[in-house]
């Protein structure tokens, strides 16, 4: 997952009222940011996994391993992103966020 370029920052006062206006229960919206976030951050796990495969060794020198400027790069690069939470927060203020609560469409399906 290529992640977009992103405003989140972790230095900004939230407004919970516009937070909850959406779902109408701010521990639901607590609930939606969290799953999105987890998602973020499954996916994210999963990239740096697989472009940290090609720098396995199983013979690594103590050369190698202080001297492996790509991985430390890419490390670094891994590092200076948001935190998944902050991006899970922003998309749900932009409004880039599907979610739907099964319990409240059986409730209007039964009326």
């Amino acid at each position: 997952m290529k992640y977009k370029p992103t405003t989140a920052t972790s230095t900004v006062t939230r407004d919970i009222a516009e937070m909850e206006s959406r779902i109408g229960n701010i521990y639901e919206t607590v609930s939606v940011i969290a799953k999105r976030a987890n998602q973020l951050s499954t996916d994210l796990k999963e990239e740096i996994s697989g472009r940290l495969v090609e720098f396995n060794n199983l013979s690594d020198n103590l050369e190698e391993v202080f001297e492996n400027r790509e991985q430390i790069e890419l490390s670094r690069q891994y590092e200076r992103m948001p935190k998944p939470s902050l991006i899970a927060i922003q998309e749900y203020l932009d409004g880039n966020v599907y979610f739907r609560n099964p319990a409240n469409e059986e409730a209007k399906d039964s009326i």
